[in-house]
């Protein structure tokens, strides 16, 4: 073989690792691999699963990959609104967690009525998760008002819902702690009986499959990254920025219920001060490790929900080897640390003219 074809191999073969770098999705692939195969080397029964019986005699999967798919639903789910948010308003909502409390505390009102431990449902699950809907976009619409019309920073305005969040779902169930003695209840967050796979999954797809749909045959997508690159230019193209904000945060209002709804599922009651705490910044850190900028503009959804799967992936993985739950934030913390300086323009400024150098020598070799 000659040196001009090994060099036209080259040449392709490194024009197809460019090409596959530079897709946003890379990011969480590339990370996804990573722990992929440290668990390989480390434990190659991580990724065994297995069917055993539940407490009733169903079959149910176990395994730690079926942990993470099922334990990561809620987060994959917040992650659609999140990327949204993010992409429209150039910031991020901070209350997603206390807004949960909110929608569980709901959802538990409507089961179980005025008692604490109802014998029956008080009303259909159906009716309760509608009304849960409707006040968790009644929520995310406060926070968008706030942000759209407002013009207040996202990160403060939802600051406001962060620290009342989990008073008024408390106050809601007149400080009680509701418990559903219904087996039914506990079918969403948990096993359909006769079913081995969690139901968390199959509502987490129906959530990806659902927004796939709203981004293929509507103008979302647009809208929200045209407001999000530049809100006066969108103005000018007969968009209005401040309609667009607020249905982002509608939006993931609506996702903060399903996600509300499966954490109250999974146990029949509620801890107001434990549920779903300090989801919001796994939430923030799976939109960050998607590739998308924090400060608005272009996104990439399935990127974002890959990223939900890899934080849940390290969350399963750091458990498995018995870090402390205190240490796993440390953790996490260095992953936000990375990927804030990668994403930071001085240090992309700086990557794309060591790149330019590097080509520029490599051009020179060739042509001496």
């Amino acid at each position: 073989m000659s040196s001009s074809e090994n060099k036209l191999q080259n040449n392709t073969l490194l024009a197809t690792i460019k090409k596959i770098v530079s897709k946003q999705v890379f990011i969480p692939i590339a990370a996804l691999l990573i722990l992929v195969i440290f668990n390989l080397a480390a434990d190659p029964s991580f990724f065994k699963i297995s069917v055993d019986k539940s407490s009733s005699g169903d079959p149910i999967m176990s395994g730690f990959l079926v942990t993470i798919l099922d334990n990561a639903s809620e987060l994959a789910i917040l992650a659609i609104g999140m990327t949204l948010v993010t992409s429209a308003s150039g910031g991020q909502d901070i209350s997603v967690g206390s807004a949960i409390a909110i929608a569980g505390s709901v959802m538990l009102r409507v089961v179980c009525g005025t008692s604490a431990r109802p014998e029956s449902l008080h009303a259909p699950i159906i009716v309760a998760f509608l009304v849960c809907v409707l006040v968790s976009m009644a929520f995310g619409a406060f926070n968008g008002v706030l942000v759209s019309y407002c013009k207040i920073q996202p990160m403060v305005a939802t600051l406001i819902l962060f620290t009342a969040g989990r008073s008024i779902a408390s106050w809601i169930n007149n400080n009680q702690l509701p418990v559903v003695s219904d087996p039914k209840f506990g079918y969403y967050g948990n096993f359909i009986p006769g079913i081995p796979v969690p139901t968390p999954i199959f509502i987490a797809a129906i959530c990806m499959i659902v927004i796939a749909l709203i981004l293929k045959f509507t103008n979302l997508r647009l809208y929200s990254q045209a407001v999000g690159i530049n809100p006066h230019s969108s103005r000018l193209n007969g968009i209005n920025p401040q309609l667009v904000k607020l249905l982002t945060f509608v939006i993931l209002g609506a996702c903060v219920a399903v996600a509300g709804f499966i954490k109250v599922s999974r146990l029949s009651t509620i801890n107001y001060a434990v549920i779903a705490k300090d989801i919001e910044m796994d939430v923030i850190l799976a939109v960050a490790l998607g590739g998308n900028s924090l400060s608005g503009g272009k996104f990439s959804m399935t990127s974002s929900i890959l990223g939900a799967y890899v934080i849940q992936f390290l969350t399963t993985t750091l458990i498995k080897f018995k870090v402390s739950a205190n240490a796993i934030a440390a953790y996490k913390a260095v992953v936000v640390i990375i990927l804030v300086v990668m994403s930071a323009p001085i240090v992309r400024e700086k990557l794309g003219s060591l790149k330019k150098k590097v080509l520029s020598r490599k051009t020179v070799k060739e042509v001496a």
